[in-house]
């Protein structure tokens, strides 16, 4: 019997380590949720200023011939950038998007030059298909270390796309939804074509004056097309990040209440043991004074 209620203690106080360890990873993955989201909506307002003033220069004159040489690039490879995971304890994560960006390049017209996978996890699970892989680079810890992985990516691209390779782009990545959830989404980042230029152009003004683009208008034209690339690629790694820390979230939250019903039936196992060992001890010590009486 002290055998049994030992053993009841120790996966007692095991159970209570391992709630402890989930009770922090919790509390980290919803601080990072929340800086994600925080950088995902600041984003959101100087996209929007990024893409008022590429229809300001859009509608000038002077833009037609950059814009020629921008939608004229023939298109015949592609290529894409998938958003995963480096980390565990997010369930299907990485199958999720993994799957999606499968079944979206199979019925691309055109060949699949090079994926770019973004974690390890996600990377393994492209190779497992058979899909031909770029490389892999490292999921960024924070919102700072974001910025230089699109740095990466973009150098990486135009490397390609200098040697003629490659001429379109695509993102796949988790993007947030109500609650703890997320989905796959797709984005088309390149080329910049025509129908592009048209939603860029007929985006309303919020003045009543229309903006007038000063000095150079190509130079400034790129200089927002670089920031539209900068853009996307950081809210398309953001809002995979906070899919990820919402899903390991969710994923503790459920640990913690499973931990919390064992320890519960633990606890249950462990009085009613202890009180029969007593019950026992007690009947024992009474059976003993009735045999002495009845003598």
């Amino acid at each position: 019997m002290s055998d049994t209620i030992s053993s009841l203690k120790r996966k007692i106080n095991s159970a209570g380590d391992l709630q402890s360890v989930v009770r922090t990873m919790k509390a980290l993955a919803a601080s990072s949720v929340g800086q994600y989201e925080r950088s995902v909506r600041a984003l959101g307002d100087y996209a929007q200023t990024v893409e008022l003033g590429l229809g300001a220069c859009f509608r000038a004159e002077e833009a037609v011939p950059l814009i020629r040489e921008i939608s004229g690039k023939k298109k015949s490879t592609i290529s894409a950038v998938v958003f995963g995971s480096d980390q565990g304890l997010v369930g299907q994560f990485n199958d999720v998007v993994a799957d999606f960006a499968v079944k979206t390049l199979a019925a691309l017209p055109g060949q699949t030059s090079r994926i770019w996978a973004v974690g390890e996890r996600v990377q393994a699970r492209l190779m497992d298909v058979g899909l031909p892989l770029g490389g892999c680079f490292t999921v960024p810890g924070s919102v700072k270390t974001i910025t230089p992985l699109v740095g990466q990516i973009l150098k990486e691209h135009q490397a390609h796309v200098d040697s003629g390779e490659i001429s379109e782009l695509h993102l796949f990545y988790n993007r947030p939804t109500d609650g703890a959830t997320y989905a796959p989404v797709a984005q088309r980042l390149l080329p910049l074509d025509d129908s592009w230029r048209k939603q860029q152009t007929e985006q309303a003004w919020p003045g009543k004056q229309l903006p007038e683009v000063l000095g150079n208008v190509p130079a400034s034209l790129r200089a927002l097309i670089r920031e539209y690339l900068f853009v996307s690629l950081f809210r398309a790694c953001a809002e995979s990040l906070a899919s990820e820390n919402a899903s390991r979230l969710a994923a503790m939250q459920r640990a913690d209440k499973n931990i919390d019903e064992l320890l519960t039936t633990l606890h249950g196992d462990f009085h009613s043991l202890r009180q029969s060992s007593i019950d026992e001890e007690l009947f024992d010590v009474i059976s003993g004074f009735e045999a002495l009486s009845e003598r």
